[in-house]
């Protein structure tokens, strides 16, 4: 029984986290907390659909209540901050292709001034390409468990490592194997 349940709460965080505009109210509140009105505001929503969304991730644990406040007009405010919890969660199917396109949402907004990108093709042994997700993983980790600078300027970082699968050598096709042809 404790494996099913394991399983339905797995997958109720994976769907809790299947939308960019979720993932993209947790960056918003990972370095401070903000009110529904203060998450619709900075993402262009409207507060009504935030909402749900906010709902959402604080029911799976992924955003937590702060103390209410009270708002420039007296009204209760509930402000909102990101546990870090979605930096735990297992990879789900569909998941690679939600951070490329809650990225590119980001990445458009971004002052293009202060983006650096690079790409690179490598050849790696297994042992190598083991040695590198390591590296890139316990890099990962260490800034995700450290404590932000007081004061410092945000960044969002991005990586995506894949099989390069056009350098990949091709099946031959009726007998004829399209390296030796190349050559």
């Amino acid at each position: 029984m404790t494996g099913d349940h394991d399983r339905a709460e797995a997958d109720a965080d994976a769907r809790a986290l299947a939308s960019t505009l979720r993932l993209r109210i947790l960056r918003l509140c990972l370095d401070e907390p903000l009110t529904n009105r203060e998450i619709a505001d900075r993402l262009g929503r409207n507060p009504a659909t935030v909402l749900h969304h906010v709902r959402t991730l604080t029911d799976r644990g992924f955003l937590r209540a702060e103390p209410v406040r009270r708002g420039a007009r007296g009204s209760r405010e509930v402000p909102y901050r990101a546990t870090g919890k979605s930096w735990r969660s297992p990879d789900v199917p569909g998941r690679s292709r939600l951070l490329v396109d809650t990225f590119l949402e980001e990445l458009a907004e971004a002052d293009q001034d202060t983006v650096r990108m690079t790409r690179l093709g490598v050849r790696l042994s297994a042992d190598e390409y083991a040695d590198l997700m390591g590296r890139v993983d316990g890099f990962f980790e260490d800034l995700a468990t450290r404590t932000p600078t007081p004061g410092g300027r945000p960044y969002s970082l991005f990586l995506a490592v894949h099989e390069d699968a056009g350098r990949l050598p091709r099946p031959a096709v009726d007998g004829v194997d399209d390296e030796a042809v190349a050559q």
